[in-house]
């Protein structure tokens, strides 16, 4: 920004607090309870009463729609499926459903959660799905998803993040991250030799390479990664997000962004994640996602091709428009897509 248009703002600003902070005075009882809110609401800055509340809403949880849905009733939703929960560390809890193949759909009638836990072993691969920054695991789009993997023979656990849906903790970069490292690591531990798959879309794909790179990092990388409309990192995500496009003339917006996002230690950093990956990576994307722009997954898929010593290993598959940012599993291609490349990198 300009140093006059900082003075412009600035000089705004004032006479704005200025004019609020006078006016009730003048009044009763009212008068004064209103100054007193005045006050409250000007004694912090523009960038303090607008960027946080966008922060929240960008990186960590939108809205906790849908509402009204018990979260310990997934039958209601969706079938063969249970749920269960699963402590991380002292106050974190997250609520987790498994949703088994169809294919043991007659099976898992009347089946509690042990029958579902030992059915992890049953050599049908199963998908670890991390899903994005809004809703919780009963949003429609993502039930969608599961019910097409469940029909294509995979197990599905999705998983909501501290914070989100039913699961207790504040969420931060950290915590979601240790979360998904904690739920593979429960999962390969009762899979016996049935292969486990990271699967994250939008938000999660920063989750789910977070978590790639501490499982790489412990010496057991992830049996796959499948990275759906992935962003570089949130940096750049947050600056090309849709919903910031009302707010991005307001000057020094978009460095406030920065300074909130330095502030918390939100990256999400995936573009420097890849380099130190060796699991076989899937990228899929919309060839009209506004949400994540297609760039941003074929910027990613450079990275990680250049930095992998075995290039078949890595692969990207942009969808036709019509699936935008949250339909790739309306696409009929979707599933043939995964289970090739899955068959191929685990033969």
């Amino acid at each position: 920004m300009e140093p006059d248009e900082r003075d412009s703002v600035a000089a705004w600003w004032h006479m704005v607090v200025r004019n609020l902070r006078s006016f009730p005075h003048s009044c009763s009882t009212l008068g004064r309870k209103i100054a007193s809110l005045c006050d409250s609401f000007t004694s912090k800055s523009l960038k303090e009463h607008i960027c946080p509340p966008l922060m929240h809403m960008l990186i960590v949880n939108f809205f906790k729609a849908p509402f009204l849905v018990d979260l310990k009733k997934p039958e209601l939703k969706i079938p063969h499926t249970v749920n269960f929960y699963i402590k991380v560390e002292p106050g974190v809890i997250l609520g987790i459903w498994h949703t088994v193949p169809s294919c043991r759909a007659e099976d898992a009638k009347g089946k509690g959660r042990s029958w579902y836990e030992a059915a992890l072993c049953d050599g049908n691969p199963i998908v670890v799905y991390l899903h994005g920054s809004a809703q919780h695991r009963a949003a429609s789009h993502r039930l969608e998803l599961v019910k097409v993997l469940s029909n294509g023979g995979f197990h599905v656990l999705s998983v909501d993040y501290r914070g989100f849906g039913d699961s207790t903790g504040t969420p931060t970069e950290d915590g979601l991250t240790a979360d998904a490292v904690c739920v593979y690591e429960w999962t390969k531990a009762r899979s016996g030799t049935t292969p486990v798959c990271l699967w994250g879309h939008s938000l999660g794909t920063g989750v789910a390479t977070n978590a790639a790179k501490v499982l790489e990092e412990k010496g057991f990388p992830a049996d796959a990664i499948i990275l759906e409309a992935p962003f570089t990192n949130i940096w750049v995500a947050s600056i090309n997000y849709p919903l910031l496009k009302i707010y991005r003339k307001l000057p020094g917006f978009l460095r406030s962004i920065m300074d909130d996002l330095r502030k918390d230690k939100l990256v999400f950093p995936s573009d420097e994640n890849v380099k130190f990956l060796s699991s076989p990576l899937l990228i899929i994307h919309g060839e009209d996602d506004k949400t994540v722009p297609l760039e941003f997954g074929k910027k990613l898929y450079e990275i990680a091709h250049n930095a992998y010593r075995n290039k078949e290993r890595v692969k990207m598959v942009i969808f036709p428009p019509g699936f935008r940012h949250n339909s790739l599993c309306k696409s009929p291609a979707l599933l043939h897509t995964v289970r090739d490349f899955l068959s191929q990198q685990w033969a």
